[in-house]
């Protein structure tokens, strides 16, 4: 079943089970991969890879806004924030540890020769590629920095 018949389905029980929160949350993933779907350009369908890209994006959008809230202290916002983000989640592949990232980050570091912070740019593009949904892209750059300057 597809990212998108998945959250169809959810929407239906959050609806049945009068869950506001979660409803909002769905909703906001349907409309995200219905945007993609209808852009201009768009296939009729998106595939797997792009419905994970979406779902990190709204993921990412919340901790930014989490972010923004805590600073300007709204706690009554950022607990929203933080709400929505564990629903969306769900529907994001399973997330590396900090020790497997960093021993698959060592086996890159060895296979494209890198040696030095400057050569950050030929790792981190491996690592994106290889590690893409299951890994935070600032996760995977900090490591990146902390492994090339040892």
């Amino acid at each position: 079943m597809s990212l998108e018949q998945t959250i169809n389905t959810d929407i239906k029980t959050a609806m049945l089970a009068k869950d506001a929160n979660a409803l909002t949350s769905l909703r906001a993933v349907k409309a995200a991969i219905l945007l993609a779907k209808t852009a201009e350009g768009a296939k009729d369908a998106i595939s797997a890879d792009e419905e994970i890209k979406i779902v990190q994006k709204l993921v990412k959008q919340r901790k930014d806004s989490l972010e923004i809230f805590e600073k300007q202290n709204r706690p009554d916002l950022a607990e929203k924030e933080k709400q929505e983000i564990a629903v969306i989640e769900k529907y994001l592949p399973a997330q590396l540890s900090p020790e497997e990232l960093k021993a698959e980050l060592q086996k890159i570091i060895a296979e494209t020769g890198a040696s030095s912070p400057a050569d950050m740019g030929k790792v981190m593009g491996v690592a994106s590629k290889a590690f893409a949904g299951k890994a935070d892209g600032k996760a995977i750059s900090a490591m990146v920095k902390e492994l090339l300057a040892s």
